[in-house]
């Protein structure tokens, strides 16, 4: 009896893909619908990545210096931890300003300087995606926009979507403006939400990707105190934002003034809790043992309180958790000091000098290689919005408009 290709195990199959070269696997993919669907499978895409991959000791990271994209590997050591950066392939022909990034299975979300070009990058298979925004805000030069880019489908990482929204909050009811929009991969078109904050996120808080929907740190809307006490998830598949879920109530108690989110492998989220220069040798990094859209818990992972001895430098804008050795990176807060810090149990403080003169905050993702295909846009004209949408457009536009007459933004 002859075995048909499509009817071998899977584990066979397994073992025959991940000996093909990246750049066949493409061809192979349309050996059969099959291989296809398995070859696109979050599954197989980390057994093929975790055969090509580098030295566990070193974790992988991807860094933004100087409006720029760089791949980075820590490798930590008791007595001589070091560093290395390796400046990212260009995946343009000009220079362009790398404001943003967000990661999010495999793929690079990159907002520009200018605000008027994203795109979406595998920098492993080195696949792109370009998005073209229906408008640029940039009252006083400030990018006044939030993004994030998740997925609806989550067994094989499919139908991408990009959610950015602008939302003033000035601590009254009737003093505030908000827009949500998103933009679907498949559709190739913008759609404005309907959505009703109970939430307030700062503009500067930037969102993490987790299984396909993204996490901000938040607070409740109509508080009177200004207090990030929640974080809160948008769900990609049903477009729509969640309850607000609790931070550890231990760390409430404490009133950590700064909290920035990270993700673990992909599988957690991490939220580390600093204070304010009042108190800099203190802090607490929490990860997820159980989280969705409509609940969370939390676990404790590293407690650490220094004392006079060594001040604990802020790490705002990202950090990366190595589960095993039980430590923590990111950049110090003072970009000028061009160092990046490495923390860990019993007080454990390294400061590595990275070599590099910076310009702009820093910013540190963890980051995961995937096998993720983006889809390309169909060819011919884009769709047409319907009458409702572009009624909606401009509807919001003229009410941003007046917005910022009112309040001077």
């Amino acid at each position: 009896m002859t075995t048909m290709i499509s009817n071998l195990p899977t584990v066979l199959i397994e073992e025959i893909l991940i000996r093909v070269p990246l750049k066949s696997l493409r061809a192979v993919r349309l050996t059969c619908k099959s291989w296809n669907t398995l070859s696109k499978s979050r599954s197989f895409s980390k057994l093929y990545i975790s055969k090509t991959a580098t030295r566990e000791e070193e974790s992988m990271m991807i860094a933004m210096m100087n409006f720029d994209l760089y791949s980075m590997r820590v490798v930590v050591d008791d007595v001589d931890p070091s560093i290395a950066f390796k400046r990212k392939p260009s995946f343009l022909e000009e220079q362009v300003n790398v404001s943003q990034v967000f990661h999010c299975e495999g793929l690079l979300l990159c907002i520009f300087k200018d605000n008027t070009k994203v795109v979406v990058w595998n920098p492993y298979c080195g696949e792109t995606r370009w998005i073209e925004p229906r408008f640029s805000h940039r009252p006083r030069g400030w990018d006044r926009f939030s993004y994030a880019l998740g997925y609806k489908d989550k067994e094989s990482c499919d139908s991408f979507k990009f959610l950015r929204f602008i939302d003033y909050f000035c601590f009254a009811p009737e003093n505030q403006f908000f827009w949500y929009e998103i933009y679907d991969f498949d559709s190739d078109s913008w759609t404005t939400l309907d959505v009703t904050p109970h939430w307030c996120i700062m503009f500067a808080n930037l969102g993490i990707t987790l299984k396909g929907n993204t996490y901000w740190c938040a607070g409740e809307r109509n508080s009177e105190d200004d207090i990030v006490d929640h974080i809160i998830c948008f769900d990609f598949t049903s477009e729509r934002f969640g309850p607000l879920l609790p931070l550890p109530t231990s760390v409430r108690d404490h009133e950590y003034e700064y909290v920035t989110l990270s993700c673990v492998r992909e599988e957690k989220l991490a939220a580390l809790f600093q204070h304010n220069e009042s108190n800099p040798y203190e802090l607490e990094i929490w990860i997820t043992t159980k989280i969705n859209a409509e609940m969370v818990s939390w676990s404790k992972f590293l407690m650490m309180d220094t004392g006079p001895r060594i001040e604990v430098p802020l790490i705002w804008e990202g950090f990366f958790i190595d589960e095993e050795k039980r430590n923590a990176m990111g950049f110090d807060e003072e970009f000028s000091r061009k160092t990046f810090i490495i923390i860990g149990e019993a007080g454990y403080v390294r400061k590595l000098d990275i070599g590099v003169d910076i310009d702009c905050r820093p910013k540190v993702c963890s980051y995961v290689p995937s096998l993720v295909q983006i889809k390309k846009p169909a060819g011919g004209k884009r769709k047409r919005q319907s009458s409702l949408e572009t009624g909606l457009f401009e509807q919001n536009m003229l009410r941003l408009e007046a917005f910022e007459k009112l309040n001077l933004v």
